[in-house]
């Protein structure tokens, strides 16, 4: 089924335009470039904005070009990687976040053994807040596996692990497809519903949990590894962002009909 788009109203976005990063200060900038709670993650290190450079292919790991927003995971020459992280919130909360509610991302993915990037959502909460948290990952993406992506749901509880649980949504695609052309990935989150999208088709769907209780902060990343070697990631390997928009429900058009 396709996404009724009608029937939301955008009240956030970036369309890269300009470059609006801090290494962690949402009341500054719109993005920060780490988690809010310090769980950077994978095997390329989420380093700083860089704007000191007058060649702009050195100002790793964000670039912006033509609207697009590029980040570049590249090995030193110490041997160690980088890579970035985009958060739309920081660990006071302050930032963007939305409660319920369509998400989306235009998308080109890297390819090649070892990349890991992501679109996704997760609670926004204080840094030391230990109530359960639920995350939505719209996109995870393994290169290896270039003719599929998973789109997955978590709950997270630090005082009972046994409440911990998860769901995935595997879809395939054409081999090499998501890194010939850009795409759009989109979730909405509903009181009753997760519904993840292709190209503003629908691709699976599951119950909201119970512990989705705050408001959501958007993320975007090209993370190396998950398990996987990186001994064949090509060198530098790039995620190329055209957009993301959060959508809140439009109450005058939520029984409009849509055209397509």
């Amino acid at each position: 089924m396709p996404l009724q788009l009608c029937r939301f109203k955008k009240i956030w976005g970036d369309d890269f335009n300009n470059l609006s990063v801090s290494r962690s200060n949402n009341e500054r900038t719109k993005w920060s470039a780490h988690t809010p709670w310090n769980g950077d993650f994978g095997d390329a290190q989420f380093i700083d904005p860089v704007d000191i450079f007058a060649d702009p292919e050195k100002n790793a790991p964000f670039t912006v070009n033509d609207g697009i927003l590029k980040i570049r995971a590249r090995k030193q020459d110490n041997g160690k990687w980088t890579s970035g992280l985009l958060s739309s919130a920081d660990p006071t909360t302050a930032g963007f976040a939305l409660m319920y509610g369509y998400f989306e991302a235009r998308m080109k993915l890297p390819s090649g053994p070892g990349v890991w990037p992501a679109f996704w959502l997760a609670s926004n909460s204080p840094k030391d807040d230990k109530t359960p948290s639920v995350e939505i990952d719209v996109i995870e993406y393994y290169g290896q596996f270039p003719d599929g992506f998973h789109s997955v749901w978590h709950v997270w509880d630090k005082t009972d692990p046994k409440n911990q649980r998860s769901g995935d949504i595997i879809t395939s695609v054409p081999s090499g497809s998501l890194s010939s052309d850009f795409h759009t990935y989109g979730v909405d989150v509903t009181k009753e519903s997760i519904v993840f999208y292709l190209d503003r088709r629908e691709i699976g769907r599951a119950p909201t949990p119970r512990e989705h209780t705050k408001p959501l902060m958007i993320l975007a990343n090209l993370a190396l590894g998950s398990g996987w070697p990186i001994d064949k990631t090509p060198n530098p390997s790039d995620l190329l962002i055209d957009y993301i928009y959060a959508f809140a429900p439009d109450e005058q058009k939520q029984d409009a009909t849509c055209k397509e």
